[in-house]
């Protein structure tokens, strides 16, 4: 009699695949490789910051897993081709990839969350009317071609093989926009539409392509930005959000790792084109 436990526990089975994330020098990407190591995956942390991507793969190796680091600028396509040969001489042809590269800055953001007309008079409150091009730009770029064109170059060496997963990180923005970031919410919209085209697209090959969308994740730089440097309580902003988070709290890195390491092992053999949300519930939430 098969011993259907165990069976579906090696569905689960991440054990000796290459996985290579973009961003892996960040929290949560350097989070989720870790996750991958630790279940005996050989991991590449892709970054422009080599020295953070280092820094988590070093961590890695001490505790007994299989990491290396390497530059990727995800803008530039011949950065992301010297990356992914320099990964496949190394181990071969990545049998996962996890788009983590992205982000938001101050230059795409408004600081207000409802514009009334005297605030186009005032110089000191930046909304949505104040923003350049060239910021907006920068995070579209960052978030939708971030992800395109890595999946572009390593998807094209994964059809070839006749397999792989790729797994993208979007944000409960692209389900539910949230005040304040335009530029965020819209390039993370467009990364889960990416998604589902890039699914259908590959859906003969072999290869797969599904993404998480997370919540509020308690990154270092989340907590300097809501939670007061002082007295160490919530900003106004945080409280907004834990409000609207049914679970009432939120996310802690690792927490984001399971859902990516579900998509990309053969557990998933049969989803693609899937945005699965992780944020406690946010996306589902009204009153």
């Amino acid at each position: 009699m098969t011993n259907t436990n165990e069976t579906i526990l090696d569905e689960f089975s991440i054990n000796g695949q290459l996985v290579l994330l973009t961003g892996g020098g960040g929290e949560i990407c350097g989070c989720i490789g870790e996750r991958f190591a630790g279940i005996g995956a050989t991991v590449v942390l892709a970054d422009i910051n080599t020295e953070a991507a280092e820094r988590r793969a070093r961590a890695i190796r001490e505790r007994g897993g299989t990491a290396s680091s390497v530059f990727c600028d995800v803008l530039d396509v011949k950065s992301i081709d010297a990356c992914v040969q320099e990964v496949e001489d190394r181990y071969g042809v990545p049998d996962i990839l996890v788009n983590g590269a992205g982000g938001n800055q101050v230059r795409g953001s408004s600081e207000v969350s409802f514009c009334e007309a005297g605030d186009l008079e005032d110089p000191s409150r930046r909304t949505y009317f104040d923003l350049e091009p060239e910021g907006l730009r920068q995070v579209l770029d960052l978030n939708l071609l971030g992800t395109m064109l890595p999946s572009q170059r390593v998807g094209a060496r994964m059809v070839k093989r006749g397999r792989g997963a790729i797994v993208n990180i979007s944000s409960m923005n692209a389900h539910t926009p949230l005040t304040r970031i335009p530029a965020y919410a819209a390039s993370k919209s467009a990364v889960s539409n990416f998604t589902q085209w890039l699914a259908v697209h590959l859906a003969h090959t072999g290869v797969r392509v599904n993404a998480v969308a997370p919540g509020f994740v308690m990154t270092e730089q989340l907590r300097f930005l809501h939670v007061n440097q002082m007295t160490g309580e919530y900003t106004d902003r945080a409280k907004a959000v834990i409000a609207h988070t049914p679970m009432r709290r939120y996310a802690e890195p690792e927490e984001i790792a399971g859902a990516v390491l579900y998509l990309a092992s053969a557990a998933a053999r049969f989803v693609t084109g899937t945005i699965i949300p992780v944020d406690g519930g946010f996306s589902s939430y009204s009153i």
